[in-house]
């Protein structure tokens, strides 16, 4: 907000002397020129502020229209205040005359209007003493400024909030539940500081430029199939902000081209980029169903908090980045340390095997079943090690072959593309009874979903999903499965709570039966899958 210059009223004078004083000081005040004090009442009854001048017994003996023109609780406010500076000036010791100047705030009663309060007052001394004179007051309406600086507090504590991540809070929490506070406290922050009627948040998918809908508030269900990309032209406004990094102002939706319509009732909205550094990660879309709702000031409130939003995105998924890498690395170390006592003890067996020959088979029996374990404590070291690319007590849960007669018959989708995965979920399902069918990407999976809608063929029981595939992410099946085969429960899988397009937290919002973190034990799964399909245990 530009501040305006003060007025600096000159009245009478010599002509060079005003010319001098507007050279000295007319790059500090906005200097006015007054012949002589006929005119002076005319120029402060014009003055964009509003004047008063208290007599020593407190009453007002001139105010101009615009001070005339304040509510009458304003009016007593600052006449309380000048009476109070005019006691607070006749206690100054000065010789022959005191002055003081003091400034204050004064507020409407319903809290619209502020005004800064400017009272100059000043002692005269006479043979009697030193008394109270004449008191003058400005009051300025600097309501904009001041909200505009409240603003810009709430701005800075909220963007405090969203990156604040309390270390003991967080560690308590999966991946969903992280995203799901972090959701919460920017819905919040939003409404609060930007007063929407509908507000989403879209992240770029780097490897398809595909703006996705990751947290959202008042936005309609079809807005989720929308395809929209990085791109100045043909994806509406979000694409043009994510293209030129550059924020938009819509006035009114149903003359602007580049809104999308029929969305959301929508008829103003302002959009602005989410930026990590120079790096552009997404956009903020606020909208309002009044036209001409957002100008400058709301662009660059909006647009200062889309960076703390872009920063606590980041920040979140650099700690799960970092447990991933974390993990990893453990495992790695965890396999070196244990390879040399499990070759000595392999070495050891193979020397009893070498000298007891003749040892009887419950002998036998034992020395080989130590192999075993030592074989398998390697294999699940490893699989622990492959961390998101393997599934824990395989081996166990393979030799299951006897059918759940609950599961028999059941169809279940599995969508994978990491075929070690999906073999394993497809094969245990089976030997448990369901009828399952597995693909390998999430194109195949909302295909087979889309294609039992089309031709009313019979829907699945559950749909089990990976989060991260290289076409189609986990959310994008969720839909689907929602949209075609109404009703269905969904599992979805991630490695270690990894999930860059935020597909956890948006089908929470839809209903999504649970979230499992590999690597999981595939028992864990298949307790999961009871629950989904309502299997109560005996």
């Amino acid at each position: 907000m530009v501040e305006t210059q003060p007025k600096l009223v000159i009245v009478g004078g010599h002509r060079d002397m005003a010319q001098e004083l507007k050279d000295q000081l007319g790059d500090r005040y906005e200097i006015v020129e007054q012949p002589d004090d006929s005119g002076l009442a005319a120029v402060l009854k014009a003055l964009g502020e509003g004047v008063c001048i208290v007599d020593p017994d407190g009453e007002i003996s001139w105010s101009n229209d615009y001070f005339k023109g304040l509510d009458v609780e304003t009016q007593r406010e600052v006449l309380s205040l000048c009476i109070q500076s005019a006691d607070s000036v006749a206690s100054l010791k000065h010789e022959t005359r005191g002055a003081l100047v003091t400034k204050h705030e004064v507020s409407t009663l319903d809290g619209q209007r502020i005004f800064d309060i400017y009272i100059t007052g000043i002692a005269q001394r006479d043979d009697d003493g030193m008394h109270a004179g004449r008191v003058a007051a400005i009051v300025r309406d600097v309501t904009m400024a001041k909200h505009a600086e409240r603003k810009m507090i709430a701005l800075d504590r909220a963007g405090f909030e969203l990156v604040r991540l309390d270390v003991q809070e967080i560690r308590e929490m999966n991946a969903m539940e992280r995203l799901q506070l972090l959701e919460k406290r920017i819905v919040r922050f939003s409404n609060e500081l930007l007063n929407f009627d509908h507000f989403g948040i879209f992240l770029i998918d780097q490897k398809t430029n595909r703006l996705q809908m990751v947290m959202q508030s008042g936005f309609p269900q079809e807005i989720q199939d929308l395809d929209l990309y990085l791109e100045s032209e043909g994806s509406g406004i979000s694409g043009h902000v994510a293209s030129t990094g550059k924020s938009y102002i819509c006035n009114d939706a149903t003359q602007d081209e580049r809104f999308l319509p029929g969305l959301s009732g929508a008829r103003s909205s302002l959009t602005v980029p989410l930026r990590v550094s120079d790096r552009i990660i997404g956009i903020m879309d606020i909208e309002s169903k009044q036209p001409g709702e957002f100008d400058e000031q709301d662009q660059m409130y909006a647009e200062i908090f889309g960076r703390y939003v872009a920063m606590a995105l980041h920040m979140l998924q650099l700690l799960v980045s970092e447990r991933t890498e974390t993990n990893l690395i453990v495992s790695d170390r965890v396999t070196g340390e244990i390879n040399e006592p499990l070759d000595d003890i392999i070495h050891e067996i193979d020397w009893l095997t070498e000298h007891e020959i003749d040892a009887d088979d419950e002998t036998k029996a034992h020395i080989k079943r130590i192999m075993m374990d030592v074989e398998s404590i390697r294999n699940r070291v490893k699989s622990v090690a492959s961390g998101p690319q393997t599934l824990l007590g395989v081996d166990k849960a393979l030799l299951e072959r006897e059918k759940d007669p609950k599961l028999i018959g059941k169809r279940v989708l599995v969508v994978d593309d990491n075929q070690k995965i999906r073999k394993i979920i497809g094969e245990v399902l089976t030997h448990r009874g369901c009828e399952t069918t597995v693909v390998s990407d999430g194109s195949q999976a909302i295909q087979l979903l889309e294609e039992i809608s089309e031709n009313n063929g019979q829907a699945f029981d559950l749909v089990i999903s990976d989060i991260q595939m290289p076409d189609r992410n986990g959310y994008e099946v969720f839909s689907a499965a929602r949209k075609n085969c109404p009703g269905v429960p969904v599992i979805l899988m991630t490695g270690f709570g990894y999930d860059p397009h935020h597909s956890i937290v948006r089908a929470s919002q839809d209903g999504l039966q649970s979230v499992l973190f590999k690597p999981f034990e595939i028992e864990l799964l298949m307790g999961q899958v009871r629950e989904a399909l309502g299997i109560v245990n005996d």
